[in-house]
């Protein structure tokens, strides 16, 4: 059981990190989420079908991080955390190079915003499906939702983000 969870723990902790990011943008915050999240996997583990591990995972992530705004009292604004967004962009397994991360920083900084501004759970299906390359039926699963649903929500939560990009940069996007 031990190897198994170690196993799952390389896997899955920097995405789980990065997606804890996206949901909280305080990196403090995700890196308590993350811990959380990967206790309740052990003391979980031998009730996971190992087929559902990443959903299970990211159910409980999202659930931990709604969790952690709730204490926190009210919805701070991202930007009063990270004004660059950096929390979100950072990724503990791909750090972009510093000419590469300076070139993109103005676009990655207005797709964080947006990506703030987006409603649950719109601004989880986007992330899970464009950040976290997750199929549409691994987000239904993950976020117990119909896979229909999953795909009018993606929809709409693309078309809010493009919304707000054009808003951000209205020549730059299409």
């Amino acid at each position: 059981m031990r190897r198994r969870f170690q196993e799952l723990v390389r896997e899955y902790q920097d995405r789980i990190y990065n997606f804890a990011c996206y949901c909280l943008g305080d990196r403090v915050e995700a890196e308590d989420v993350t811990q959380e999240v990967l206790i309740r996997l052990w003391r979980n583990l031998d009730r996971i079908d190992p087929q559902g591990t990443w959903p299970w995972l990211l159910r409980v992530t999202r659930n931990a991080a709604i969790d952690a705004l709730r204490r926190r009292g009210t919805y701070r604004s991202f930007q009063e955390e990270d004004p660059e967004g950096e929390a979100a962009l950072r990724s503990p397994s791909r750090t972009p190079a510093p000419d590469a991360l300076a070139e993109s920083a103005d676009l990655q900084a207005q797709l964080v915003r947006a990506l703030r501004e987006l409603p649950e759970p719109y601004r989880s299906i986007v992330v899970l499906r464009e950040i976290q390359d997750l199929r549409y039926d691994e987000i239904a699963s993950a976020l117990d939702l119909p896979l229909t649903t999953v795909k009018v929500y993606l929809h709409r939560g693309r078309r809010m983000l493009r919304r707000r990009l054009r808003e951000f940069a209205p020549h730059d996007v299409d």
